[in-house]
């Protein structure tokens, strides 16, 4: 029987997989050509315009690899554009927020204890945040500040501080940070599409036609191209975050996020330094450590609510339409004797502090929140409770939770 809603999550697997294999093509060519610039070297002898060649061996070949500062004086023949790479990952990107952020708004967009908002409010905030860093930092950029890269950082980071503490203020504190990690990646890719490529189309149109180019396109691509690399490190991290409570699951997540933004500094400038010395700095390791510790520590300070005021809490129209179906009260009991020990605000399995994901199953309410992965996870699937864990979740368990989530599917 054709099942929406495990092809919808299907779907949503697909589109993740898409989005990590593009987003590694576009990391690995950032990387690569970073550390490519940075290591060119003088050499007698070379061609009008090559400001600095490398020579690389890779898979039982060598590659001589010259860079011109502006263009070459004759359009080559075959000319290979990167840019899919990025357009693809924040395409990828975007459809995955729209899967899980927007269609599971109810549970994964919003949280009723820090702001009210309806799902439609939630869903604008989130589509219309986006642009808003682009706009500031584009604008920035076009300024006399421009000139003082170091300066334009400083203000880039705390635009960054301000968009963390503002989402978290907001959303659930894993959209907060999967959020900023797609605000990041918005500028990044808008650097690629509205500034980049539009720079390097005027080269190329200028040799076709017999002009010599002028060097202050290349100048500023390579100005937005930077940044970028400096951005990469992070963006990663808030992308994964969602998969560690210890993360997000904290008052102090958006102080976490900032900070992992300098810790991304710190991280590339050594590689940075590295390839373009030969010798990184080795304090930047230290800073980066100690920055990690202070993340670390700050990830144990949770502000949540307690059991008690969880029972007392109204259920959302979301909740109830799973609380009010056929079969709930036994599933409830199921989840209740078969997962609580762990999915709990004090879990008490030997070696588990915290909630995985940050999913409690101990009230009405939280049980009918997480339906859908009580569905995926524990009935249609057998990944919880994991194996060994408990052995009392029977075949007839899974299929009243399957048939339990059908009814209120079917409502």
């Amino acid at each position: 029987m054709f099942d929406l809603a495990v092809m919808w999550d299907w779907i949503g697997f697909a589109v993740r997989w898409v989005h990590v294999i593009t987003a590694m093509a576009w990391i690995g060519a950032s990387f690569f050509f970073i550390a490519l610039d940075l290591g060119l070297k003088k050499a007698p002898n070379m061609p009008t315009g090559v400001t600095g060649e490398e020579w690389q061996v890779h898979g039982g070949g060598f590659y001589h690899i010259q860079k011109y500062m502006v263009a070459p004086e004759n359009m080559p023949a075959h000319l290979i554009w990167h840019k899919w790479q990025s357009y693809s990952t924040w395409l990828s990107g975007a459809a995955l927020l729209m899967i899980i952020y927007w269609v599971g708004g109810e549970l994964y967009l919003l949280d009723p204890n820090k702001a009210d908002l309806s799902l439609w409010q939630g869903v604008l905030i989130s589509a219309g945040s986006l642009t808003i860093g682009w706009i500031a930092y584009d604008y920035l950029c076009k300024s006399p500040l421009g000139e003082s890269p170091t300066v334009l950082m400083v203000l880039l980071f705390v635009i960054l501080v301000i968009m963390a503490w503002g989402y978290n203020q907001i959303f659930t504190g894993r959209a907060a940070l999967l959020h900023l990690g797609a605000f990041t990646a918005t500028i990044m890719t808008a650097n690629v599409f509205f500034i980049i490529m539009p720079n390097q189309r005027i080269v190329v149109k200028d040799l076709q036609e017999g002009r010599t180019p002028y060097p202050k396109y290349s100048k500023i691509a390579k100005l937005r191209s930077t940044h970028n690399n400096y951005l990469t490190l992070p963006v990663i991290f808030l992308m994964l975050s969602n998969h560690y409570p210890l993360a997000f699951a904290t008052e102090y997540n958006w102080i976490i996020a900032s900070l992992i933004f300098l810790t991304g500094v710190t991280i590339r400038h050594y590689f940075n330094s590295l390839h373009a010395t030969g010798a990184g700095p080795h304090w930047t390791w230290a800073v980066t450590v100690l920055l990690m510790i202070v993340i670390a520590w700050l990830s144990t300070a949770r502000n949540q609510e307690t059991l008690e005021e969880a029972e007392l809490r109204p259920l959302t129209a979301y909740e109830q339409k799973f609380a009010s179906a056929a079969g709930f009260e036994e599933a409830y009991d199921i989840v209740r004797g078969n997962c609580s020990m762990c999915h709990a605000r004090e879990p008490f399995w030997e070696g588990i502090r915290w909630a995985p994901k940050n999913v409690m199953l101990e009230t009405k309410g939280d049980v009918a929140r997480h339906a859908q992965a009580i569905y995926y996870q524990a009935g249609v699937s057998h990944a919880m409770p994991p194996p060994n864990a408990i052995a009392t979740m029977s075949a007839e368990n899974r299929i009243a939770l399957v048939a339990w989530y059908k009814a209120a599917a079917a409502n």
